[in-house]
């Protein structure tokens, strides 16, 4: 993807551990049916590990330049995304003056009927559901009520123009999801459908890991973003909190 006023640095990080992915291990270990959550999405918090994760991100970047920190915040509007970029700030990843900006673009997946539910709950409550998945695959199925990958492509096609717009020259940081992290590689590297669900079922996003763009020019050639590093977890294996990476909302996020 090429375009004459991308950012010169670019990085999305997903959000630190959540209470949904919490309890998504412990619904997975109990072989539940469902993932034990109240109340929406867009509230489930960070947990205690999670928060130090954010923090470990800040300290991570607090240990840069000024001139290699992130000039633009965008998050999630989601708790446990927004959360993050503020605790990111906290603790020196960027200006304290910098106002974060929430753009619902950036916000999780959205499962439909299937929110909440583990493999086997699909299986066994949504079977009609599991087969439109099997058949059609993840990146075009769209179960009632939520969103294929596609529809999420969709919506940060825009976003990505926003950024472009506004933001040329600068330097970006995206705090966001799993999901949104894979599809916004997708869009940014010109991937194939093969091609970004390999990535994906090579392993979840790491929370709090690091997808870093740098701004390539060659003669000639339009400028377009590169990839330096994927999934970096350095920040947080720099820290007291541990590595963790898991869907939040469903156990068939990757799947």
């Amino acid at each position: 993807m090429a375009a004459l006023h991308w950012p010169e640095r670019l990085w999305i990080a997903r959000h630190g551990e959540s209470a949904g992915n919490v309890a998504r291990d412990v619904a997975m270990a109990a072989a539940a049916e469902r993932i034990t959550l109240t109340g929406r999405d867009v509230d489930v918090p960070l947990s205690p590990q999670g928060e130090e994760q954010a923090r470990g991100l800040g300290a991570w970047f607090a240990g840069f330049d000024a001139a290699d920190q992130p000039d633009v915040l965008l998050t999630s509007p989601y708790a446990r995304a927004a959360a993050t970029a503020r605790l990111f700030q906290a603790a020196g990843g960027c200006d304290p003056d910098l106002v974060p900006c929430l753009d619902e673009r950036l916000r999780e997946k959205e499962f439909g009927i299937l929110d909440g539910l583990t493999t086997r709950g699909i299986a066994a409550q949504e079977p009609g559901q599991a087969e439109m998945r099997r058949l059609l695959g993840k990146f075009y199925h769209r179960p009632p009520g939520g969103e294929s990958w596609c529809d999420v492509i969709l919506r940060l096609r825009s976003l990505m123009d926003s950024v472009a717009l506004h933001h040329g020259g600068g330097r970006v940081m995206i705090v966001a999801h799993q999901v949104v992290v894979l599809c916004l590689r997708y869009i940014i590297e010109g991937l194939s459908e093969a091609e970004i669900l390999a990535i994906d079922h090579a392993g979840d996003v790491a929370n709090c890991s690091v997808t870093e763009y740098r701004i390539d020019r060659q003669p000639g050639e339009q400028p377009k973003l590169a990839l330096v590093r994927y999934n970096a977890v350095a920040a947080v294996a720099d820290s007291d909190a541990p590595v963790t990476s898991a869907p939040d909302r469903t156990a068939a996020a990757r799947g």
